[in-house]
C-alpha cells in the first residue's frame, strides 16, 4: 500500500548571463536569460498544531537565498561553473544541491528542482 504524502511547490526567478563553451550554435556566445525556478518538497506528516508540512515562506526564503548566488551574475565566472557548463540541467542540479542543504532541518524531502530559460524549455533535476 502506498503511503500518503504532502507536497509543496514554490517558484522564483533570477537573471543571469552565460555562455555554453562546448556548444556549436548561438548559445556559445554571451547571452542572458530571466530564469524561472521551481522547487518541490514532500513529506508524510503535517505538524498537528499548524496543519502545515512546512511554511511556504520558509521554503521560498530558502530558494531565494540559493538564487541570490546566481542573480545578476555571469554564471561562467562562478566557482561551480568555471569548468562545468552552466546549462539548465547543471543549474537545476546546483540549485537542488544548495537547497537540499538549506532544508536539512525541516521534515521534508526535496523532490525536484526545475530551471527554465523560457516557458517552453525546462530542465528538471531529482535524486529519486
Amino acid at each position: 500500500m502506498n503511503q500518503s504524502k504532502y507536497c509543496l511547490r514554490v517558484r522564483a526567478d533570477f537573471s543571469a548571463s552565460h555562455q555554453l563553451r562546448n556548444y556549436q550554435g548561438k548559445c556559445e556566445h554571451l547571452h542572458g536569460h530571466n530564469f524561472l525556478v521551481e522547487a518541490q518538497v514532500c513529506g508524510t506528516r503535517v505538524d498537528p498544531e499548524s496543519g502545515m508540512l512546512m511554511d511556504f515562506k520558509d521554503l521560498k526564503s530558502s530558494l531565494n537565498a540559493v538564487l541570490e548566488q546566481l542573480d545578476h551574475k555571469h554564471l561562467n565566472d562562478l566557482p561551480g561553473f568555471r569548468k562545468k557548463e552552466p546549462s539548465s540541467e547543471n543549474l537545476a542540479c546546483f540549485v537542488y544541491q544548495e537547497l537540499k542543504d538549506r532544508l536539512k532541518n525541516y521534515p521534508v524531502d526535496l523532490d525536484w528542482v526545475m530551471v527554465a530559460e523560457k516557458d517552453s524549455s525546462r530542465a528538471y533535476y531529482s535524486e529519486h
